[in-house]
């Protein structure tokens, strides 16, 4: 979530509040508080043998078992940011697997996963079916699964997943498409749909089935399921533990115990330095520093950094539930402006200085993504930017500043104070506009700051999703991360329009229409909402002689979905491998 480690998309810390619970939270009052498309590769510097003699955390204190070239009994210990360290516990119910930095919740079986190529493949489903308008979705599910305490995994325990999700005012998994979810045999669940939403499986591949008959209060500190792992334990503020779970239906894990720490970055450093973790998260402001038997692991992501410019005139507001925020600013409206933003920013050289290389240039929020379009695309020019923002009535002063009816052509532009890498791309960007007559300050406000100015001030966010939902939360006029307060009928249509397509497939064409369909859209060359930075690369500092098994492109946030597959990962023969004891 926002304000965690980049996770959900920042370099450190804290997580007040997601931006989905934003309007729930707005709505309940309590704002006033607050005032398959593109394949994933990971890669690392060759592989060489560290030396024998380690130190620091035991890579296998589970014992062994060494069949060949890969070991199994192993352990590996990941160091992660400490604002992925679920608040509630490990509950889907909240936010564990869930929201804007999902990932499989591991403890949980979900009905289905998605490929390392972003298909689909069955977990607990065997089979599913959708009815043609739509609105039913019935799955079939395996009769051979048991939770860990013993008892059988039925249909009706998939109902009550969905049903408590949907209901839980604490989640963070839009489940609002489906009206209620019911188990008609032990086998057999149907989804009743409020609207068509063919984006569904994706939200499923991250949705942990629970045991209704032992889901209470305490079940976040205590989970039961039916995954490949199942919690041992965990210290809150430390570390989370988890063993293989003997009862698995599926491969027996290779990687038999998993520990995660919770870490700040430098503190991650300091362990990766002494040899304490064997794998932790960092960012590209450490990238430089070079640690003796530990390699760089960078892996590509739909982690996409980009500026929402509101379009309403300044003194608007928005009426979220009970509480009425600012909207709107005098020099962001002007689409002239917004425009030439997209032209004036030269995207390589912010991943160059501010990334060390490891990232892309962003266009669009799903660059690469079969939903993606072209025409988000532009080539930096300063002089399209100026050429723009003439035709659009702003003349320049001597000292080249824009102007237009007495207003100076500048605003303020905000970042989550505790991530220095959104802080260095506000600088950059100020810095790179300034040649377009724009002038722009650059603040770091807490999240609960800036929360009640997402709609009246630019703001650097963290974004990016595996799901092309992700478009129609960003760009329709009711979608929770509209923060431009951006609408429009068409563009509405579209998005629409390509939820009801009857495939996932039929509907791709019509998200590209959605960002421009040749007259109109939110692309560079129309609306503008959005003006896109980069894509960050998620690195971390891996021990030499640990395979990571190849990853999915990343989604928003640098934290669990690295471990998506750990049960896949390995050590190279010989390494990480201790008799216990």
């Amino acid at each position: 979530m926002e304000g965690s480690t980049d996770g959900h998309g920042t370099d450190t810390a804290q997580a007040p509040i997601s931006r989905r619970a934003f309007a729930r939270i707005a709505g309940a009052g309590a704002l006033a508080a607050l005032a398959g498309p593109v394949l994933s590769a990971c890669t690392a510097a060759p592989e060489e043998t560290p030396d024998a003699d380690t130190t620091g955390a035991d890579p296998n204190a589970g014992g062994v078992i060494d069949d060949g070239a890969v070991a199994t009994g192993a352990q590996v210990t990941v160091a992660i940011g400490t604002g992925n360290e679920p608040a509630a516990g490990f509950d889907p119910f909240f936010n564990w697997g869930a929201g804007e930095h999902s990932h499989e919740p591991l403890i949980q079986s979900t009905l289905v996963t998605t490929t390392v190529d972003m298909g689909f493949q069955n977990d607990l489903a065997t089979d599913y079916k959708v009815s043609d308008d739509g609105l039913l979705w019935t799955f079939t599910i395996r009769d051979d699964v048991r939770f860990t305490d013993g008892e059988a995994l039925t249909a009706a325990d998939v109902a009550y997943t969905l049903n408590g999700i949907k209901a839980s005012r604490g989640s963070e998994t839009d489940l609002s498409m489906i009206r209620e979810a019911a188990a008609t045999d032990g086998t057999t669940v149907e989804l009743r749909l409020e609207r068509p939403y063919n984006a569904l499986l994706y939200t499923l591949a991250n949705v942990g089935i629970v045991p209704g008959h032992a889901h209470g209060t305490d079940y976040g500190e205590k989970p039961i399921g039916s995954g490949r792992y199942r919690l041992e334990q965990w210290d809150r503020g430390q570390q989370a533990v988890f063993v293989a779970n003997p009862d698995y239906y599926g491969e027996r894990p290779l990687m038999e115990r998993v520990v995660v720490v919770f870490m700040e970055e430098d503190a991650s450093m300091a362990a990766v330095q002494s040899r304490q973790v064997d794998m932790a998260a960092t960012s590209a402001v450490f990238s430089s520093q070079v640690v003796d038997g530990y390699d760089i692991l960078s892996c590509k992501s739909v982690d996409s950094r980009g500026i929402s410019l509101p379009t309403l005139p300044f003194g608007s507001t928005k009426t979220e539930g009970d509480a009425e925020l600012p909207a709107g600013d005098a020099v962001t409206s002007d689409l002239a402006i917004r425009r030439a933003l997209s032209y004036a920013v030269d995207r390589d050289l912010m991943v160059q200085n501010v990334l060390n290389g490891y990232g892309t240039v962003a266009f669009s929020v799903s660059d690469g993504m079969p939903w993606s379009s072209p025409d988000m695309k532009v080539v930096t020019s300063v002089d399209e930017a100026i050429r723009i923002m003439e035709e659009g009535g702003w003349t320049f002063n001597e000292d080249g500043i824009a102007e237009k009816d007495g207003v100076r052509a500048g605003f303020e532009l905000c970042y989550p104070s505790n991530d220095g890498i959104r802080q260095a791309l506000a600088n950059e960007f100020a810095n790179q506009v300034r040649a377009a007559g724009i002038v722009v300050s650059v603040s770091g406000l807490s999240w609960d700051d800036l929360y009640p100015r997402a709609y009246s001030t630019p703001i650097v966010w963290g974004w990016g999703s595996n799901s092309p939902a992700e478009l129609y939360s960003l760009f329709h006029s009711s979608g929770s991360g509209n923060f431009p307060c951006y609408s429009n009928a068409s563009v509405d249509r579209y998005l629409d329009s390509a939820l009801e397509a009857e495939t996932v497939e039929e509907s791709f064409s019509l998200w590209q229409k959605a960002q421009w369909d040749g007259t109109e859209g939110i692309a560079p060359q129309g609306a503008a909402t959005w003006v896109w930075l980069a894509n960050i690369d998620h690195l971390y500092l891996k021990r030499t002689g640990l395979v990571v098994a190849q990853q999915k492109l990343h989604p928003h946030g640098h934290g669990w979905a690295v471990l998506n597959n750990v049960d896949r990962w390995t050590w190279e023969q010989g390494q990480g491998i201790r008799e216990q004891g």
